[in-house]
């Protein structure tokens, strides 16, 4: 009889504890998922020659990869009609032949001076826009 209270009790106190347990599991996985705020589409140009990237009221980071060569000339066409926009231009071997920070509307170019793979990353907050990227002269 003495054993049935204990295990009584001790059922009851591993059925809180997992109780416990899934409950703090689900506040934080539900915390740390914070959604983007607004919307991105990205559509890129099938021959991967260039990407557009249109978003409204963004506030997030999203980034396009590009095979790029030594030589290799990227167009901007930067269309900001509110909010602010970020971009980097970063190459797998440490290359950075670009970083802006509160990008205004203009078109612009930048020149690889190695053959890598770019990443080319967006930030936005609170930003609508569209951001349009192709390459120039392929060598």
């Amino acid at each position: 009889m003495f054993f049935e209270k204990q295990n009584g009790i001790k059922v009851k106190k591993l059925r809180s504890n997992i109780i416990l347990v899934l409950v703090i599991a689900t506040v934080l996985s539900v915390s740390a998922c914070t959604a983007a705020k607004g919307s991105i589409v990205i559509l890129e140009n099938p021959n991967g020659s260039g990407f557009s990237m249109d978003f409204k009221n963004w506030t997030a980071q999203n980034k396009c990869q590009l095979s790029l060569y030594r030589g290799d000339v990227l167009q901007f066409e930067i269309v900001r009609e509110e909010g602010e926009i970020a971009l980097a231009v970063r190459g797998d071997k440490g290359s950075e032949p670009y970083t802006g920070n509160r990008v205004e509307s203009g078109v612009f170019t930048v020149t690889v001076s190695e053959t890598d793979e770019y990443l080319i990353g967006i930030t936005g907050k609170n930003a609508t826009g569209k951001v349009m990227v192709k390459v120039l002269e392929h060598f």
